[in-house]
């Protein structure tokens, strides 16, 4: 009887944790944290987009964006740009770690950012730049 109840309780155990290894974050959850990361994103989004279609910045294969091109800003203006690019970044990083912090699970911040990096890609402009282990391909 001992053997045929520690049978089933590690049964039990197994079928549990097996739905948990399955479980897929909410990538649309929300918390207040969230919101004011999309919104500055959204708020930048306006200042970034005639450098995406320049090619002087594309998306990165990491969810993040990059400086690609400085030749095609102007001299008076790289600064700025970095600056902008910087602030997309820490706003994205930040996104990543609240989505997987709102799941309840902090550590599945890297496969989150993983999948806004394809998701990110797949939403580009023709014309924008991203970046795959080639390196930089225009869509």
């Amino acid at each position: 009887m001992q053997k045929l109840t520690m049978g089933f309780l590690v049964m039990w155990a197994t079928i549990i944790s097996m739905s948990w290894v399955y479980a897929a974050p909410d990538l649309e959850v929300n918390t207040p944290a969230i919101s004011a990361i999309k919104n500055s994103m959204q708020a930048r989004h306006n200042q970034l987009a005639p450098h995406y279609a320049s090619g002087a910045i594309g998306l990165t294969k990491d969810g993040l964006i990059a400086v690609r091109d400085t030749t095609a800003v102007p001299l008076k203006d790289r600064q700025g740009i970095n600056a902008l690019v910087a602030a997309e970044n820490a706003d994205r990083n930040a996104l990543y770690k609240e989505i997987a912090a709102g799941n309840g699970h902090p550590e599945w911040r890297g496969d989150i950012q993983g999948t806004f990096a394809g998701r990110w890609i797949d939403k580009a402009q023709g014309g924008w730049y991203y970046q795959n282990d080639a390196g930089w391909m225009k869509k």
